[in-house]
């Protein structure tokens, strides 16, 4: 139970505070800047992603917690969510706002819509709040009738959901009409809003993502996830992303786990169980995990949520097999992240990221846009569930 006490000490004495530290009780929200030297930027953008996870984590950790204050942090995001992010005249939830809850960047991307139902779910279940469940809803039907095609989902689009270039999900020097990525967000959120509403429609699509996952997104030959795809579903880059494949292998099995079907059940569990494993041969050095892989050259820099995800995962896989090497090496990642990643500086949080030898990457942010409390927050939420008595 040592490495669970101590996850759990880390949320509560740290990542807590953290954040609720950026709480903007001007503007609304939570700030969306601070820099490496810890220097905080009021006038920031704030990014609707960043504040969509930030309300999910307070959501999620109000619900494990049952801290009051934590349910009135939730509160704090749903409503900057609700009267700033939406767009009322067109509907879904703008990229970004000015710091005074005005919109910066008006883009509608389909991964953006899936964080803000991801975040809805969660506060509906922690505060039984109808209005955030009705919202939610409304936001799957946009994804639904806006941001597909035949073949499935589209990525980005303008203000009134005219596809454009998906520039903010394309990485590796190509140009993705579809993304793993966004995918995997989308059913993460489907498995929380099915969960909480039980809607028919929900399901049905959350069962269409995960045939999609099986039937094209993972390469059988090559036993890895395909990362960035054209209409067809072609991939075009030789990458192995070591940390979404074992950020998959653990939300698959929990999408069928909502699911409750037998048949996604047996059909989602082999392709999990291959993730994890070739996650703890190829990318697992002993105490860290690799984050990707591109045509046979590792990335050595160590991410943040890269390490987060792998013990969850490490974890899912360990509570599945019995075979105590993933727990081990859940345990070697923590002690890692203990060691280098966790900033010993006062009002810090975690390093975006390290260099091969344990060094931080000197000017990365330890908030912006992407760097939240969802990875570490929900690795440590889901130790805590997962290690609990009598587990």
């Amino acid at each position: 139970m040592n490495m669970r006490n101590e996850i759990q000490k880390e949320l509560i004495d740290a990542i807590i505070p953290f954040w609720e530290a950026l709480r903007d009780d001007e503007y609304g929200g939570f700030y969306g800047y601070m820099d490496y030297d810890l220097n905080l930027d009021k006038k920031a953008e704030k990014g609707c992603i960043l504040n969509s996870r930030i309300t999910w984590f307070f959501a999620s950790a109000y619900k494990a917690l049952k801290d009051p204050k934590l349910l009135d942090e939730a509160a704090h995001g749903y409503e900057f969510l609700k009267e700033y992010c939406i767009d009322r005249e067109y509907g879904g939830i703008y990229w970004s706002m000015n710091y005074d809850g005005s919109p910066k960047d008006t883009t509608k991307h389909t991964y953006n819509q899936a964080f803000s139902i991801y975040a809805l779910s969660a506060y509906y279940e922690a505060s039984g709040d109808s209005e955030a469940l009705d919202l939610a809803l409304q936001l799957f039907h946009t994804i639904e009738e806006k941001c597909t095609d035949e073949g499935g989902y589209l990525e980005a689009f303008t203000r009134e959901f005219k596809p454009e270039s998906n520039d903010k999900l394309s990485e590796n020097g190509v140009l993705a009409e579809r993304t793993m990525n966004t995918l995997l967000h989308a059913l993460e959120a489907y498995t929380e809003l099915y969960k909480v509403s039980k809607d028919s429609k929900v399901k049905e699509r959350l069962k269409w993502l995960l045939d999609v996952f099986a039937d094209k997104v993972y390469n059988p030959e090559l036993k890895r996830q395909e990362v960035f795809f054209d209409k067809d579903y072609n991939s075009l880059i030789d990458l192995y992303s070591y940390g979404h494949d074992i950020e998959t292998s653990w939300l698959l099995d929990r999408a069928t786990e909502v699911l409750g079907e037998a048949e996604y059940t047996e059909k989602i569990t082999k392709i999990t169980d291959i993730l994890a494993e070739q996650i703890y041969e190829l990318a697992f050095d002993g105490h860290s995990v690799l984050t990707e892989c591109e045509k046979g050259v590792p990335y050595t820099v160590r991410v943040w949520w890269v390490q987060a995800e792998s013990i969850v995962g490490f974890i899912n896989a360990y509570q599945k097999s019995g075979d105590k090497k993933y727990y081990e090496a859940a345990e070697k990642v923590w002690e890692y992240i203990k060691e280098y990643f966790i900033d010993k500086r006062p009002g810090s949080e975690w390093f975006w990221d390290l260099n091969a030898d344990g060094t931080p990457r000197v000017g990365r942010p330890i908030v912006e846009p992407w760097k939240c409390p969802y990875h570490n927050g929900r690795m440590c939420l889901e130790i805590m569930s997962r290690l609990a008595d009598g587990k």
